[in-house]
């Protein structure tokens, strides 16, 4: 397993629905954890990069419906 973490900025605030659809975002194969920080407006996620590719990780919170996109690199 090859743990990598990558933040999101939220591209407009969390409504209940959307919530919901986060919640169930970790029961994709390798995805290990989404973690929600509102007072930065952003995601934290953990997938197993030996499983899935940034790519399929940004697909699967497009699918989901959540309006995230990359952050950029933070030092």
């Amino acid at each position: 397993m090859t743990k990598v973490q990558v933040h999101f900025d939220l591209t407009r605030p969390l409504d209940a629905a959307t919530l919901a659809r986060l919640a169930d975002a970790p029961k994709l194969f390798g995805l290990t954890r989404v973690q929600v920080d509102p007072a930065s407006q952003s995601l934290i996620v953990d997938y197993d990069a030996a499983r899935l590719t940034l790519a399929q990780v940004d697909a699967a919170l497009h699918r989901a419906g959540i309006p995230a996109r990359r952050a950029a690199v933070r030092s």
